[in-house]
């Protein structure tokens, strides 16, 4: 990155615009905040800055002016999306994404067969393969 030009902290997240999570799972943890701007809301979610969980999404009320940090994203069981015209949702890539780049190291998707349709071998399994 140049000098001066600081990279956008929303580049990491997928944003659906008037979308609200509702966690039906009650152990799943929030925590909310009034804060100016999405970039400050992202930023703190990608620190996990004061949060006492990994921050995997954040809700952002247009009304309120309120960041709410999330435990969990619209792929979470337990999670239920609700169309609400005040909020946006800005879901972490890394989890919601499901491709892998480079050697994949940072990939948390949910993919667990191979293209052609091959289950993959378990991270704790060095059986066919090695790691």
């Amino acid at each position: 990155e140049g000098k001066g030009k600081r990279r956008n902290p929303l580049h990491d997240y997928k944003k659906t615009g008037e979308l609200m999570l509702i966690k039906v799972n009650k152990t799943l943890e929030v925590k909310t905040k009034l804060l100016n701007t999405t970039e400050q809301c992202a930023k703190r979610c990608s620190r996990n800055k004061g949060l006492s969980f990994t921050c995997k999404a954040f809700a952002y009320d247009r009304v309120t002016k309120r960041c709410h940090w999330l435990s969990f994203n619209s792929l979470t069981n337990g999670v239920r999306k609700k169309q609400d015209h005040a909020f946006d949702l800005y879901e972490k890539k890394d989890y919601v994404r499901n491709c892998i780049i480079g050697k994949g190291a940072d990939y948390k998707g949910t993919i667990s067969v191979t293209k052609s349709g091959i289950q993959c071998q378990a991270w704790n399994s060095m059986i066919p393969h090695e790691h």
